[in-house]
């Protein structure tokens, strides 16, 4: 069974990294981030849904070289069925 990361742990995981980040920025007088929390969500969002189509492309489509043998092998073994 896969255990799959939330989508709010990745939220709340950016922005703890954007608020460290900001916090040594701050502390050594350099300018701050500035971005909102619906900000990094929104580009997680994106980043998974990115991720989504290109993984779905990759599974359905006949791209490596085990899927094109696998491909043929199952060819094969239709042909003898028919």
């Amino acid at each position: 069974m896969k255990v799959k990361i939330t989508k709010g742990t990745l939220i709340r995981t950016a922005v703890l990294a954007i608020v460290i980040i900001n916090t040594i920025l701050k502390q050594m007088g350099l300018d701050l981030i500035n971005v909102t929390e619906s900000q990094i969500g929104d580009f997680i969002e994106m980043l998974i849904s990115v991720a989504t189509i290109i993984v779905a492309w990759w599974e359905n489509n006949s791209v490596s070289q085990n899927a094109i043998r696998a491909d043929m092998f199952l060819q094969q073994l239709k042909e003898i069925e028919d």
